[in-house]
């Protein structure tokens, strides 16, 4: 039953991915707009099929342990509106906290990274995914089967909202009306993938908006006469070759790279690993935040510290 479910849903969801794939590549072409290349097409399929052999490969695993928890469930519920309708929220409010430490702390900005490397925006971006996600994803759902969901249920859900994920990758649609003010529509997330240092890591949300508005992450898309015409990908250019090996690994690369170093402390790095992206102990490089205090003109000056003179070769 519960594969079948599953299967219903890749059957539901595949031609209508199809459909509108091609729908956006001819309306792109006929606006003379470069929203598609094949490399980046590739990369996306690759990343998605990368990320679905691990999820398919660990799922016996994590679901075990889920069911653990979910064996010692301290919850139920008798209704089930109430049990679909809670387990719908409540998931999407766990996936905001997974994917705002995806961004803010850089061990797991290393695996979420790919997903932001397009410099596009099209519905195949939604399948540019973060390949070793599934391998901790789950911890983030364990409330849940502790709180009386069935591990299945957990899955599918997830599975579900997912596919809203995907629609809302492309500059076809502009705004959405009220829904504007309730769903994570492709304007939010828009904002959510670009590299203006005003947009960097807001709005988390994958399917409700509304936590994004609650926690402080939230920025709308402004128009281009008003802040700045949208660029799309990472703030730094990763790598000079983007290769299936760099494309996956080249944070990780880097992070090796800063805790190699000999003239810095431990606690320098474990603030490169566990630090925010573009944290940095000499103030060579910005976090987000940083980057926003910049472009408003209110970066405080780098205090003439030891360690930062030296590390800089002052």
């Amino acid at each position: 039953m519960d594969s079948l479910r599953e299967q219903i849903l890749i059957l539901i969801s595949t031609p209508i991915y199809l459909i509108i794939i091609g729908l956006e590549i001819l309306l792109s072409n006929y606006r003379h707009r470069k929203s598609y290349t094949w490399k980046d097409t590739a990369i996306n399929c690759y990343l998605m099929l990368a990320n679905g052999a691990i999820d398919l490969l660990f799922r016996g695993a994590y679901l075990v342990i889920l069911d653990y928890f979910y064996r010692h469930h301290i919850f139920s519920f008798s209704h089930v509106v109430v049990y679909w309708f809670m387990l719908v929220l409540l998931e999407d409010f766990l996936y905001y906290w997974l994917h705002r430490f995806d961004h803010e702390i850089r061990l797991f900005w290393a695996v979420h990274v790919t997903h932001h490397s397009s410099e596009h925006m099209n519905f195949t971006v939604g399948f540019r995914s973060s390949v070793f996600q599934p391998l901790y994803r789950f911890i983030y759902f364990i409330p849940l089967a502790l709180m009386g969901f069935s591990p299945i249920d957990i899955v599918f859900v997830y599975s579900a909202t997912q596919i809203w994920g995907i629609f809302v990758h492309t500059e076809l649609i502009h705004k959405m009306g009220w829904l504007e003010h309730i769903l994570v529509t492709p304007s939010h997330h828009r904002v959510h993938h670009a590299s203006n240092a005003r947009y960097l890591d807001k709005n988390m949300g994958m399917f409700l908006i509304i936590w994004d508005k609650l926690f402080g992450t939230f920025q709308a898309e402004l128009p281009a006469t008003e802040y700045q015409p949208i660029r799309y990908g990472l703030t730094s250019k990763p790598t000079e070759k983007e290769t299936p090996v760099t494309v996956v690994f080249h944070e990780w690369q880097n992070i090796f790279k800063d805790i190699s170093r000999t003239d810095i402390g431990w606690r320098e790095k474990w603030g490169y690993v566990f630090g925010p992206p573009g944290w940095s102990h000499d103030g060579s490089r910005l976090t987000s935040e940083q980057m926003r205090e910049e472009e408003a003109g209110t970066l405080p000056e780098l205090q003439e510290d030891p360690i930062a003179v030296k590390a800089s070769g002052q």
